[in-house]
């Protein structure tokens, strides 16, 4: 009942506008803003409802507000782990099949922190990260995947390049006792998703069910 009777204000609004004040009102997809020789704003596009382009010349055009993401937003960033998109925006997992999921597994974003959006994609974003979370905490385990890097101490010569490409924070450089500064892998935090691996100039680095022998096996085809 509540959409309903906010429906009927708003198409009341919609009346009182078009009759008390004279306001025209179109659907349709802007395409081209200009001005003319006298000054004027000449917006062009299409009327979606009739089908047909027009050309109107107006006083005043105004856009809508713009929409950027928190100056402090790569703090965060650092602090919890997480991606952010081409424009500066938290990034989603899937755009579809894991919306409100991050790559980060138990951190979730809704709303504007992942891109503009309006008051009910918000709300129904946030209610799916909510249950997202709560499915998490009825299990009272978190399942992890067992896929993580693993360093051979005897080729690593801590040249810190796995510790600059990893997104997850997951290596650092430690002292060991027989071979020196080697990097070493943080198994709950890293995802194995093969970046240290790949930029490793010594090939000191093997994914778990991944290793360099078993992808060469995989193309080949021989062992």
């Amino acid at each position: 009942m509540k959409i309903i009777e906010i429906c009927e204000n708003c198409w009341w609004f919609y009346e009182s506008a078009s009759r008390e004040y004279g306001i025209n009102y179109v659907r349709g997809r802007l395409a081209e803003v200009y001005e003319d020789e006298d000054h004027g704003i000449i917006l062009r596009g299409e009327d979606t409802i009739l089908q047909k382009i027009f050309e109107i010349k107006v006083d005043l055009f105004v856009l809508s507000c713009g929409l950027e993401p928190r100056a402090d937003s790569d703090k965060l960033t650092q602090l919890l782990r997480i991606q952010k998109s081409a424009d500066g925006f938290f990034l989603e997992a899937h755009p579809k099949l894991r919306p409100v999921d991050t790559l980060t597994e138990g951190i979730f974003i809704a709303g504007v922190a992942q891109g503009p959006k309006d008051i009910p994609d918000t709300v129904a974003q946030a209610k799916g990260a909510a249950s997202s979370a709560a499915v998490l905490m009825a299990k009272g385990e978190v399942e992890m995947e067992p896929f993580f890097a693993v360093v051979d101490p005897a080729r690593c010569t801590a040249c810190g390049m796995c510790v600059e490409n990893c997104a997850y924070g997951a290596i650092t450089l430690t002292e060991d006792r027989r071979f020196g500064t080697v990097a070493e892998v943080n198994q709950a935090l890293c995802k194995g998703c093969g970046a240290c691996a790949g930029n490793c100039r010594c090939s000191a680095i093997d994914i778990i069910g991944f290793t360099g022998e078993q992808l060469y096996t995989m193309i080949t085809g021989r062992e």
